[in-house]
């Protein structure tokens, strides 16, 4: 998937499947104009499908009518589905563990699924009850955990995910890190891990009037 040019001008790919990718930064970064490249590589793609989840509708609500399922400010509706993609998940399990394979290939009759989320802090820390807010929470970080093997893509953009936000064991889980620019050296270091501003990595240092510039782990 390319997702933009590096300091040299050369274009950046990254490789999605098996993967998942976490977007961090403060309002106005640019956190969801990757996330909207991300969802345009996946709508034009012939080889995957698409599910998203958009609290606010308006972010990914031009990939709308390409997309399987679309997920609008309904907390009772995204539980529902991700429920629905965490039995996916089982049966595409079963269906391996069937073959005596560990993940599926490029043959398979099933293709993988991006499940693009904007603004996560809306559905695990902002609307319904705290219960719901946790069994989402829950469920996507089990999606992130087992779903790479079976084709399923989470990537998935917030503000400042931070524990109260995403859950410490979720956040982990996602090998692929952007924090577009950040507000305070702790802030990066939530989006991209313990210790990288200390070594000198901080979207702290990126300019408020450069949107669009991050750091990326991958």
């Amino acid at each position: 998937m390319f997702i933009g040019i590096d300091e040299f001008g050369q274009p950046v790919k990254l490789p999605m499947i098996y993967k998942n990718l976490l977007i961090g930064g403060e309002p106005g970064a640019g956190k969801s104009g990757l996330l909207n490249g991300a969802m345009a590589h996946a709508a034009l793609s012939l080889d995957c499908k698409l599910c998203l989840f958009d609290g606010k509708q308006v972010e990914l609500g031009q990939w709308r009518d390409c997309a399987d399922v679309f997920v609008g400010p309904n907390l009772g509706e995204a539980l529902s589905v991700l429920k629905r993609l965490q039995i996916m998940m089982d049966k595409r399990y079963a269906y391996l563990l069937a073959c005596k394979r560990r993940k599926i290939v490029p043959h398979d009759a099933f293709l993988p699924y991006v499940v693009g989320i904007d603004e996560i802090a809306y559905f695990s820390a902002t609307v319904g009850r705290k219960q719901d807010r946790d069994e989402f929470a829950s469920l996507l970080r089990d999606l992130v955990a087992r779903g790479r093997a079976v084709g399923i893509i989470v990537i998935a953009a917030t503000q400042r995910p931070s524990s109260d936000i995403i859950p410490t064991s979720l956040r982990d889980l996602f090998a692929w890190r952007f924090a577009g620019r950040c507000t305070t050296n702790s802030s990066s270091d939530i989006v991209l891990g313990q210790g990288w501003a200390q070594l000198g990595w901080s979207a702290n240092t990126i300019s408020p009037t450069n949107p669009g510039v991050g750091l990326l782990i991958s």
